[in-house]
């Protein structure tokens, strides 16, 4: 790539498991961090016209990149992380609260605590979700019977080049699903909050960090939940009750602490894990007729 393509960071094949939770994955051709949303669109256009196939990532969280790496560009939103307080002039009146904005990079914690300094709340729910608020949209991550995308009101993507915004009613969206075109990247989220005193937020940040501390604190690399939970059901508990708990293949393993969680016990592969992956689903079915489906996107050349 020519020298002055984007002002943000260009590496060329750059290892994945750098970039990733689960600290595993092979290179990718090229990794870019665009600067903001005019260098993403100059990066795409070069992208384009090279005929580079590119994948679009915020913190590696949820993610399993395979050993082979990733042909084409990977692209990092991790400086897209502004977080802002926005007039409603445009949007809905609200009864009490304010609109916050968010951009992609921004840490899901990050954007909690930015609202609880100006007595806004209503979704410490994520505070103890590991990663951004990009990825958080696009899987509309949540907890307790909440999901993100409940507490949004639009959503700003990048779409065919052009840089578009949604109202929520205009998405399809459901349990851990956004549905987006191929090719979109969601650049900022609007977020609906409440009018709340810091300390009831502290409180809510606090029993959810203690909460995830107990139950998911498996002290190893993790993408956190590696299944979606099937309907009514808890995919731990289905995987315990294959006895599946603390299986291991190779450096993957079945965490001793919490069964939905696969962890990088030690020089794990990709492999590894798509293997004790395949086991985990199979032994379950076995048991209980159930098939899980994978909540990490499993991404890179076969």
């Amino acid at each position: 790539m020519s020298e002055g393509v984007i002002r943000g960071r260009l590496l060329y094949d750059e290892p994945m498991s750098l970039h990733t939770s689960l600290k595993v994955g092979g290179p990718a051709d090229l990794y870019a961090v665009p600067e903001d949303s005019a260098d993403l669109q100059a990066l795409l256009k070069w992208l384009s016209a090279e005929g580079i196939p590119w994948l679009a990532i915020g913190r590696g969280y949820n993610l399993l990149v395979r050993d082979k790496g990733i042909r084409g560009a990977v692209i990092s939103l991790e400086r897209f992380n502004r977080i802002e307080v926005v007039s409603d002039g445009d949007y809905p009146p609200l009864a009490t609260g304010a609109y916050v904005r968010a951009g992609a990079g921004a840490e899901n914690l990050s954007l909690v605590r930015f609202a609880q300094e100006r007595g806004l709340g209503g979704i410490g729910f994520i505070s103890g979700i590991p990663g951004t608020v990009g990825g958080a949209i696009r899987m509309n991550a949540g907890a307790y019977g909440q999901g993100i995308l409940e507490h949004t009101q639009c959503l700003t993507l990048l779409r065919d080049g052009i840089v578009r915004e949604f109202c929520i009613n205009e998405l399809d969206y459901g349990y851990r699903h956004l549905g987006l075109e191929a090719g979109d990247i969601v650049l900022e989220a609007l977020f609906r909050l409440e009018a709340r005193e810091a300390d009831q937020t502290e409180d809510e940040i606090r029993k959810d960090l203690e909460l995830r501390r107990s139950k998911h604190n498996v002290g190893l690399p993790s993408a956190g939940s590696f299944f979606k939970n099937p309907s009514g059901q808890a995919a731990w508990k289905l995987i315990d009750a294959a006895g599946m708990r603390g299986t291991r293949v190779g450096g993957a393993m079945v965490s001793e602490v919490h069964g939905n969680f696969l962890v990088n016990a030690g020089g794990a592969s990709a492999d590894d894990f798509l293997r004790l992956s395949a086991m985990v689903k199979n032994a379950v079915f076995r048991i209980s007729g159930v098939t899980l489906q994978e909540e990490v996107r499993i991404v890179g050349d076969e």
